[in-house]
């Protein structure tokens, strides 16, 4: 039988203020996605056990092209795996917008496809069932 838990996906956007810009080319530091991994998965936690968990460990982390500032960035997980009280996702961090300054100051566009630029698998826990 499976576990219904199996296949959860929650997704999170966040736009990027340029205040977390920490590099020469207004790059934020890769840190900040994986702060935005850790939002998501509180709330698969929550949504799949009644408690936000504890993030354990990264198994696998890939930066696969840069975030910067002035970016809307969609942040999925999905449950993999379901343990006693281990679950792991699969975390994806795609950049859906993008801001373009040079157009302007506050010019930006919508990019279709998105660039996929944090993949990675991570492991939570949670308290035992009562």
């Amino acid at each position: 039988m499976s576990d219904p838990r199996l296949g959860v996906t929650v997704t999170h956007r966040r736009y990027v203020p340029y205040g977390h810009a920490h590099y020469a080319g207004s790059l934020v530091d890769g840190a900040y996605v994986l702060g935005l991994f850790g939002d998501v998965a509180t709330e698969v936690c929550i949504r799949t056990d009644g408690d936000e968990g504890l993030f354990a460990s990264y198994s696998e982390v890939q930066f696969k092209a840069p975030v910067r500032a002035g970016d809307v960035v969609e942040v999925a997980a999905t449950v993999t795996r379901v343990g006693s009280r281990s679950r792991t996702m699969d975390f994806e961090a795609r950049v859906v917008c993008r801001g373009r300054p040079p157009g302007g100051g506050s010019a930006a566009e919508v990019l279709d496809p998105p660039i996929v630029a944090v993949t990675a698998t991570g492991t939570v826990v949670v308290p035992a069932s009562a």
